[in-house]
Parts: C-alpha cells; structure tokens; sequence
C-alpha cells in the first residue's frame, strides 16, 4: 500500500460523524491536490476492508455522486447522522465540513 493511500485511509476513516469532506479535499490532505479520482478508486476498492465510513465523503459541491440506490442508501446514512441538505440537495460545506488535522 502506498503512503498516498495509507494517508487517504487514515483521513476518511478521522471523518467524524456529522460531517462531510470532499475528495478533492481529502486529496490535498493526503498530498495530492489533483488526486481527488485517485480517492475515490481507494474509498470504493477499501470500503469494505478497512470500514471506511464511505457515505462522508461527497464531491467539492457538497453533492452526493453517487447514482441510483447507492445515491439513496448515502442521502439516508447522511440524513440519519443530521447532515441537513438544501437547494438542489447540496450540503453546506461550511456547516457540515470537516477540517482534517493531524
């Protein structure tokens, strides 16, 4: 495993519940600005080994990405830890954003 994706393990599993980060920002974090695909192909790939809380993770729009059932199993995972949507089902970012810190 690379450092990049221990890094990026290790950001998205600090995610605390009630909040939200970015890819894009877990890239930065991680060490990459321009990785943020990179993340998701590591967030879909180790979900299961390493129960990663998956559903906190949402594009820089504060949206979900996801389609079809796995959009409406996230929608409900958020909603059920008080994560409020608003227009066009956008999360804001400075209410319910998490800022990483080591």
């Amino acid at each position: 495993m690379t450092p990049f994706t221990q890094e990026v393990i290790s950001i998205i599993r600090s995610i605390p519940k009630g909040k939200v980060m970015s890819y894009k920002q877990i890239a930065i974090y991680a060490g990459n600005h321009r990785a943020a695909r990179q993340v998701s192909r590591i967030l879909h790939s180790c979900t299961q080994k390493y129960n990663l809380p998956w559903h906190r993770v949402v594009n820089s729009q504060g949206k979900i990405s996801l389609q079809g059932d796995a959009y409406f199993q996230q929608l409900e995972l958020l909603q059920s830890e008080g994560i409020e949507f608003g227009v066009s089902d956008r999360i804001d970012l400075q209410r319910f954003g998490f800022t990483f810190t080591k």
